[in-house]
């Protein structure tokens, strides 16, 4: 008889209070480890700490905001057209609810962070691609938190497998499935140890956006394969040929593409 592995964890860190929540909590680790890299990497190439705190706020509103409206675009605009006001963090119906982190769309995310970044180079005069460069770093090491929050969430589960590893997710049904948001967690951690490693070896010697390239190439085509072991999100996604997170990657490849084959003289705003 194959033995698999029971995942019976309850979303909320205490019994009988709603709040904290794992995904929360795992989302606070994200930013606090991240900002923590992001003051080695500043103190490393003698850059002012205070500038650091300013590109932390743009860039945690640029996620938050970008990740909550791409979830709002990409999965459910038809809802939210009808339920403007349950784009905030509350929801009216049955009853009034905080909903907290719930319903963001990570693609969304990082459209948010590219724009946000974006009108801080321009504030600031600073290197739009070499701020996203190291930015990437600390992304990787984000994303392995938060899709590690998704497992204690017990959201965005696998389809049916009858790998050794496979997960029963108690609190979706008791079908073994592909822990399809550990796989990602993990290959994050994976991407941060090679950005860090490559920065910190030939930080100097890479073009600008080179960084950036290989982190857009590699998650986005990990996360385009990941896709086939996960569930739908939403049930518009059964009548197209790839979901929605699968046809959100693509752009995001073939920018990566561009990056790292781009000419010499290529320039995205460099002050």
């Amino acid at each position: 008889m194959l033995s698999f592995i029971l995942w019976n964890v309850r979303s909320n860190v205490f019994p009988g209070l709603e709040i904290p929540k794992w995904y929360g909590l795992c989302w606070a680790l994200g930013i606090f480890l991240g900002y923590q890299v992001m003051l080695y990497i500043y103190k490393k190439e003698g850059k002012s700490f205070e500038r650091l705190d300013k590109l932390a706020t743009y860039i945690i509103v640029g996620t938050l905001v970008g990740a909550r409206l791409g979830h709002v675009i990409f999965y459910d605009p038809l809802y939210y057209l009808q339920h403007p006001v349950e784009i905030l963090p509350i929801r009216f119906s049955p009853q009034f609810e905080f909903t907290g982190l719930a319903g963001l769309a990570s693609h969304g995310g990082g459209i948010g962070v590219f724009l946000s970044i974006y009108f801080y180079s321009k504030k600031y005069h600073e290197n739009y691609l070499q701020i996203l460069d190291r930015v990437t770093i600390v992304a990787s090491l984000v994303g392995a938190c938060i899709r590690f929050g998704n497992l204690m969430n017990s959201e965005m589960i696998g389809v049916p497998t009858d790998i050794p590893w496979a997960f029963i997710f108690s609190s979706a049904d008791h079908v073994p499935r592909h822990p399809a948001q550990l796989y990602e967690s993990l290959f994050c951690l994976l991407l941060f140890v090679l950005t860090f490693s490559v920065w910190k070896r030939k930080a100097d010697k890479l073009p600008d956006g080179f960084l950036l390239g290989i982190f857009l190439i590699l998650l986005f085509s990990f996360r385009f394969f990941d896709e086939f072991l996960k569930i739908d999100q939403e049930a518009f996604e059964a009548s197209l040929p790839f979901n929605m997170g699968q046809i959100l990657s693509i752009p995001f490849v073939f920018a990566g593409l561009i990056l790292i084959f781009k000419k010499p003289d290529f320039k995205i705003h460099k002050s």
